[in-house]
């Protein structure tokens, strides 16, 4: 009777232990692993967004990529599932260029673009003639332009929408001349011009605080420099990438974003019908 309850019972633990070990295996299935292309300053925001996705099942892979041709068309090849380094604005022109199926699925954050200067402190103090250095490659060069407009310094062709170079100014009342260098130029030029616009990371790089140093900065409405997350077209819907959209947008991954990068780069949670899509 004893050798019979035995067997019983080794024969229900048995069964127990199977069930558990299903369930386990159940419970890997489930968690879904997702690769994100990132660049390098993307990294740290990334970083507390994937301890937040573990959470809800969600493991995140984060791939750093060099350049800012490759995570596009890594994403277009299925090499990642999404990406997230570029504004809306070079995103548009990469997929209409390469004629590839990507779509943005949500708006990420904003690093303000500004002038700089070693010679004055406010914008309104630019003289007549003066010299102002901006990037010389085509996308950021209208994204400049832009911004040399919005400070009120010049006026652009009607229409402008930030592709285009110098020739597309038709107003410059403080006769001002614009130099072009290479964006990772800019800061080094200070010494010899009035100002300088430079890129936000650049401008990092070269030890300043954006929103402290520029002496006029890009705000949140630059609608065609918010920068995206994307995904293959196909696959905008998946239930995974609207969770990694949810727990990006939140006050909790905005805050961390101002405290790393020192309130340099502005969290712009808007709907995507804001940036054309």
């Amino acid at each position: 009777m004893k050798r019979r309850t035995l067997i019983v019972a080794v024969a229900i633990l048995s069964i127990i232990g199977i069930l558990v070990g299903c369930g386990k295996e159940a419970s890997k299935e489930e968690e879904v692993t997702l690769k994100v292309g990132l660049n390098g300053s993307g990294v740290p925001i990334w970083e507390f967004v994937k301890e937040k996705a573990k959470e809800e099942g969600i493991n995140l892979e984060l791939i750093e990529f060099a350049d800012y041709v490759r995570p596009n068309m890594a994403l277009a090849d299925g090499d990642i599932d999404l990406n997230a380094f570029q504004t809306v604005s070079y995103f548009d022109s990469f997929i209409e260029e390469r004629n590839i199926d990507l779509v943005p699925i949500a708006t990420t954050l904003i690093a303000p673009m500004g002038f700089y200067s070693e010679k004055i402190k406010d914008i309104s103090e630019v003289p007549n003639n003066a010299k102002i250095a901006l990037p010389q490659e085509a996308t950021n060069m209208g994204r400049a332009l832009l911004l040399a407009e919005q400070a009120g310094l010049i006026t652009l062709e009607e229409g402008f929408d930030g592709n285009g170079d110098l020739s597309s100014i038709t107003e410059n009342p403080k006769n001002i001349e614009f130099v072009p260098v290479v964006a990772a130029q800019t800061p080094r030029v200070l010494p010899d011009v009035t100002a300088s616009i430079i890129n936000n990371g650049v401008a990092v790089e070269a030890g300043f605080i954006p929103v402290q140093d520029a002496i006029f900065i890009e705000d949140d409405n630059a609608a065609p420099y918010i920068n995206i997350i994307a995904v293959r077209g196909d696959e905008k819907d998946k239930e995974e990438f609207q969770k990694i959209v949810e727990i990006f947008q939140t006050e909790e991954v905005a805050n961390h974003i101002k405290e790393v990068f020192n309130d340099s780069l502005i969290p712009t949670f808007v709907p995507l019908e804001q940036i054309g899509w």
